[in-house]
């Protein structure tokens, strides 16, 4: 009964529960972080094309504290924001090139990628979203991303980046921090956060930028967490994965601790755990961000930013829970969540900004 209380209460008052999170927000000030921390999932992606200017753009005049990005390579080795492993469900690269459709990011070069349009895909998907302005949109390049993050004197949100199946790329850690030194973007604490799920990469992280922030990212599941049912998706003949996942949990609490650990050996001064949302969804995952997790995860000096939430009450229940910052697709609804509002709507901007 407690916990439902103090859940309601934070839920009439949004900031109410904050003192109770006092050692993460003494973890990010040491970091030069914000708290909590209002990350920019792939740009205010609910809005608008996940990893397109208009995203981006729509995320920074809203007020968000970090742009996120999938970073991968093109072909010649330029660093592009892009999250799938191959472009066909944001671009329309099966009418552009067919014949290779199912191929890799790294498989095209720059030019081929910027000749996609990344923005009527969600015209389609989201016609109650859908505007003009999305048509033909491109894809951007880690330096456009950079621009859009500098581009409002008043409004300058860090980056928050992370290195998209490592493995395809190798040296892309060394790649990333040069353009990030070439730009100037590591002069001040906090501005920039590194994150991963892989371990190897964020420790390449670490040894080319040690004083940046990084975040080892979390998953019950093959190659992280192990879970405590090793039955999977496909073995237990259920339909609804949101419900599947929502009742995986660490086969242990030595088992969680043993990837904070790791999180602690390869550099991260945090982790990005999941969340299990309350109405399910494509989103919604194994629940890594339950109160004895963030206090274990805080005992050991790491803060907690959860991916990826979207709904008030989700945010009353993390926040509730103890995290330290949020990914979100609406950055304007946890803006206004944390009496921090924009003065102009999601449509108003975009249209104020030419999309």
């Amino acid at each position: 009964m407690q916990a439902i209380a103090r859940l309601c209460c934070l839920m009439l008052l949004p900031l109410a529960g904050l003192a109770e999170a006092e050692p993460g927000r003494e973890l990010a000030a040491r970091q030069g972080i914000a708290y909590p921390a209002v990350i920019a999932h792939r740009g205010a992606s609910f809005d608008a094309p996940e990893s397109t200017a208009a995203a981006y753009v729509l995320a920074r005049e809203l007020g968000a504290d970090y742009l996120e990005l999938d970073l991968q390579r093109s072909k010649e080795g330029v660093l592009v924001a892009v999250h799938d492993n191959d472009l066909q469900r944001t671009s329309d690269v099966a009418e552009r090139f067919p014949e290779r459709k199912d191929s890799p990011v790294n498989a095209f070069t720059l030019a081929e990628l910027k000749s996609l349009d990344a923005g009527s895909w969600f015209n389609q998907a989201y016609p109650e979203r859908a505007r003009p302005g999305f048509k033909g949109l491109q894809i951007l390049t880690l330096d456009e991303v950079m621009d859009i993050a500098e581009g409002d004197a008043q409004k300058r949100p860090g980056l928050y980046i992370e290195t998209k199946v490592p493995s395809l790329f190798p040296g892309i850690e060394a790649d990333l921090n040069a353009r990030l030194q070439a730009r100037g973007w590591l002069e001040q604490p906090g501005r920039v956060v590194l994150q991963s799920f892989d371990r190897n990469s964020l420790a390449l992280l670490h040894k080319h930028m040690p004083q940046v922030p990084k975040v080892l990212l979390l998953w019950i599941g093959k190659g992280s967490i192990e879970p405590a049912s090793t039955q999977s998706f496909a073995q237990s003949g259920e339909t609804d994965k949101a419900a599947f996942y929502a009742r995986q949990q660490p086969r242990s609490r030595a088992e969680f601790e043993r990837w904070l650990d790791y999180a602690k050996a390869a550099g991260a001064i945090g982790t990005g755990p999941s969340a299990a949302l309350s109405a399910g969804g494509a989103q919604s995952y194994a629940d890594l961000v339950q109160p004895w997790m963030n206090q274990l995860s805080h005992d050991k000096g790491l803060l907690v930013h959860v991916y990826t939430v979207d709904e008030d009450v989700d945010f009353a229940k993390v926040m509730a829970a103890g995290v330290d910052g949020i990914f979100t697709n609406r950055s304007g609804r946890l803006l206004q969540y944390f009496s921090r509002p924009a003065v102009l709507s999601e449509a108003q901007i975009l249209e104020a900004q030419g999309f």
